[in-house]
Protein backbone atom coordinates (compact mmCIF):
# COMPACT_ATOMS: atom_id res chain seq x y z
CA UNK A 1 0.00 0.00 0.00
CA UNK A 2 1.63 3.44 -1.36
CA UNK A 3 1.29 6.08 1.01
CA UNK A 4 0.25 9.71 -0.14
CA UNK A 5 0.69 13.00 1.48
CA UNK A 6 -2.10 14.18 3.77
CA UNK A 7 -4.92 16.58 2.86
CA UNK A 8 -7.10 17.03 -0.15
CA UNK A 9 -4.49 17.86 -2.67
CA UNK A 10 -3.44 14.77 -3.68
CA UNK A 11 -5.72 12.87 -5.09
CA UNK A 12 -3.93 9.32 -6.10
CA UNK A 13 -4.80 7.45 -9.54
CA UNK A 14 -7.31 4.72 -8.14
CA UNK A 15 -6.67 1.37 -8.61
CA UNK A 16 -9.02 0.74 -11.45
CA UNK A 17 -8.01 3.15 -12.99
CA UNK A 18 -4.61 2.85 -12.83
CA UNK A 19 -5.08 -0.65 -14.34
CA UNK A 20 -7.10 0.57 -17.18
CA UNK A 21 -4.53 3.05 -18.26
CA UNK A 22 -1.89 0.02 -18.34
CA UNK A 23 -3.82 -2.26 -20.09
CA UNK A 24 -4.39 0.64 -22.62
CA UNK A 25 -0.36 1.34 -23.28
CA UNK A 26 1.23 -2.04 -22.11
CA UNK A 27 2.93 -2.27 -25.64
CA UNK A 28 4.62 1.34 -24.94
CA UNK A 29 5.57 0.69 -21.81
CA UNK A 30 8.58 -1.93 -21.74
CA UNK A 31 11.83 0.40 -22.72
CA UNK A 32 10.13 3.92 -22.63
CA UNK A 33 10.63 7.01 -20.87
CA UNK A 34 8.10 7.97 -19.08
CA UNK A 35 6.96 11.03 -17.33
CA UNK A 36 4.68 11.47 -14.20
CA UNK A 37 4.31 15.03 -14.27
CA UNK A 38 1.76 16.09 -10.96
CA UNK A 39 3.13 12.82 -9.47
CA UNK A 40 1.49 13.01 -6.06
CA UNK A 41 2.23 9.65 -4.63
CA UNK A 42 4.03 8.10 -7.45
CA UNK A 43 1.40 5.31 -8.06
CA UNK A 44 1.65 5.98 -11.69
CA UNK A 45 5.33 5.99 -12.58
CA UNK A 46 6.19 3.40 -10.20
CA UNK A 47 3.27 1.12 -12.07
CA UNK A 48 5.54 2.19 -14.97
CA UNK A 49 8.52 0.74 -13.51
CA UNK A 50 6.83 -2.03 -12.29
CA UNK A 51 6.02 -3.04 -15.82
CA UNK A 52 9.24 -2.52 -17.39
CA UNK A 53 9.43 1.15 -18.30
CA UNK A 54 13.29 2.04 -19.15
CA UNK A 55 13.68 5.03 -16.96
CA UNK A 56 10.38 7.45 -15.01
CA UNK A 57 10.65 10.83 -13.72
CA UNK A 58 8.52 11.83 -11.18
CA UNK A 59 7.71 15.86 -11.24
CA UNK A 60 6.65 17.51 -8.08
CA UNK A 61 6.89 20.49 -6.42
CA UNK A 62 4.73 19.82 -3.53
CA UNK A 63 7.80 18.79 -0.47
CA UNK A 64 5.26 16.75 1.31
CA UNK A 65 4.67 14.71 -1.74
CA UNK A 66 7.82 14.46 -3.15
CA UNK A 67 8.97 12.98 0.37
CA UNK A 68 5.79 10.72 -0.52
CA UNK A 69 7.18 9.27 -3.92
CA UNK A 70 10.81 8.76 -2.23
CA UNK A 71 9.05 6.56 0.75
CA UNK A 72 7.10 4.44 -1.55
CA UNK A 73 10.38 3.65 -4.10
CA UNK A 74 11.95 2.99 -0.87
CA UNK A 75 9.47 1.04 0.34
CA UNK A 76 9.08 -0.97 -2.51
CA UNK A 77 12.81 -1.80 -2.70
CA UNK A 78 13.19 0.82 -6.04
CA UNK A 79 16.71 1.84 -6.11
CA UNK A 80 17.43 3.02 -9.73
CA UNK A 81 15.68 3.73 -12.94
CA UNK A 82 13.98 6.57 -12.07
CA UNK A 83 14.17 10.34 -10.93
CA UNK A 84 12.14 12.35 -8.56
CA UNK A 85 12.58 15.51 -9.88
CA UNK A 86 11.29 18.20 -6.88
CA UNK A 87 10.40 20.99 -9.33
CA UNK A 88 7.29 21.73 -11.35
CA UNK A 89 6.21 20.46 -14.57
CA UNK A 90 6.97 23.46 -16.09
CA UNK A 91 10.55 24.03 -15.54
CA UNK A 92 10.97 19.65 -15.78
CA UNK A 93 9.64 20.39 -19.31
CA UNK A 94 12.41 22.51 -20.29
CA UNK A 95 15.10 21.23 -18.89
CA UNK A 96 14.28 17.75 -21.48
CA UNK A 97 14.01 20.50 -24.40
CA UNK A 98 17.52 22.24 -23.19
CA UNK A 99 19.30 18.64 -23.41
CA UNK A 100 17.38 17.52 -26.19
CA UNK A 101 15.74 14.26 -24.49
CA UNK A 102 13.09 12.60 -26.04
CA UNK A 103 10.02 10.47 -24.12
CA UNK A 104 7.73 8.03 -24.96
CA UNK A 105 5.01 9.01 -22.42
CA UNK A 106 3.46 11.47 -20.50
CA UNK A 107 1.22 11.11 -18.21
CA UNK A 108 -0.28 14.05 -16.40
CA UNK A 109 -2.47 14.12 -13.26
CA UNK A 110 -3.00 17.83 -11.76
CA UNK A 111 -5.21 18.80 -9.18
CA UNK A 112 -8.72 18.03 -10.84
CA UNK A 113 -9.17 22.29 -9.38
CA UNK A 114 -6.23 23.40 -11.39
CA UNK A 115 -7.85 23.54 -14.90
CA UNK A 116 -5.14 26.10 -16.29
CA UNK A 117 -2.36 23.81 -15.44
CA UNK A 118 -3.96 21.26 -18.17
CA UNK A 119 -4.37 23.57 -20.82
CA UNK A 120 -0.81 24.95 -20.11
CA UNK A 121 1.04 21.57 -19.90
CA UNK A 122 -0.97 20.42 -22.94
CA UNK A 123 -0.52 23.31 -25.03
CA UNK A 124 3.36 23.41 -24.32
CA UNK A 125 3.34 19.75 -25.54
CA UNK A 126 1.43 20.85 -28.90
CA UNK A 127 3.65 23.76 -29.52
CA UNK A 128 6.58 23.52 -32.34
CA UNK A 129 9.14 23.46 -29.01
CA UNK A 130 7.19 21.15 -27.02
CA UNK A 131 6.96 19.15 -28.99
CA UNK A 132 10.59 18.34 -29.92
CA UNK A 133 10.72 16.42 -26.46
CA UNK A 134 8.35 13.54 -27.68
CA UNK A 135 9.82 10.68 -29.28
CA UNK A 136 8.27 9.50 -32.42
CA UNK A 137 4.53 8.19 -31.64
CA UNK A 138 4.62 9.25 -27.98
CA UNK A 139 1.36 9.18 -26.05
CA UNK A 140 0.37 12.22 -23.93
CA UNK A 141 -2.23 10.98 -21.13
CA UNK A 142 -4.37 13.30 -18.64
CA UNK A 143 -6.81 12.45 -16.16
CA UNK A 144 -9.12 14.53 -15.37
CA UNK A 145 -12.99 14.84 -13.99
CA UNK A 146 -14.94 12.90 -16.69
CA UNK A 147 -17.58 16.06 -16.76
CA UNK A 148 -15.02 18.46 -17.64
CA UNK A 149 -13.72 16.81 -21.04
CA UNK A 150 -10.19 18.77 -22.28
CA UNK A 151 -10.29 19.65 -25.56
CA UNK A 152 -9.85 17.74 -28.77
CA UNK A 153 -6.31 19.44 -29.86
CA UNK A 154 -3.47 21.46 -28.37
CA UNK A 155 -1.46 22.79 -31.27
CA UNK A 156 0.17 19.57 -32.90
CA UNK A 157 -1.46 17.07 -30.20
CA UNK A 158 -4.68 15.66 -31.14
CA UNK A 159 -6.92 13.66 -28.72
CA UNK A 160 -6.97 10.05 -29.75
CA UNK A 161 -9.33 8.47 -27.32
CA UNK A 162 -10.99 8.86 -24.36
CA UNK A 163 -11.94 6.19 -21.35
CA UNK A 164 -14.26 7.14 -18.81
CA UNK A 165 -14.16 5.40 -15.06
CA UNK A 166 -17.07 6.86 -13.06
CA UNK A 167 -16.29 10.41 -12.13
CA UNK A 168 -12.79 10.39 -13.67
CA UNK A 169 -11.18 10.06 -17.45
CA UNK A 170 -8.37 9.66 -19.65
CA UNK A 171 -7.55 11.61 -22.22
CA UNK A 172 -4.94 10.34 -24.94
CA UNK A 173 -2.51 12.43 -27.42
CA UNK A 174 -0.39 11.75 -30.16
CA UNK A 175 1.25 14.43 -32.04
CA UNK A 176 -1.38 14.61 -35.16
CA UNK A 177 0.48 14.17 -38.82
CA UNK A 178 1.64 16.55 -41.00
CA UNK A 179 -0.50 16.85 -43.64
Amino acid sequence: MLIAPKGIKTRPTSDRLRETLFNVIAPRIEGARFVDLYAGSGAVGIEAISRGAKFVWFAEDAPAAAKAIRENLAALKISSGYAVEERSSAALLEGFIKRRAEVDVIFLDPPYEAEEEYARTLEFLGSSRGRTLLAEDARVIAEHRAKDPLEARYGGLERVRVLKQGDAALSFYAVKPVG
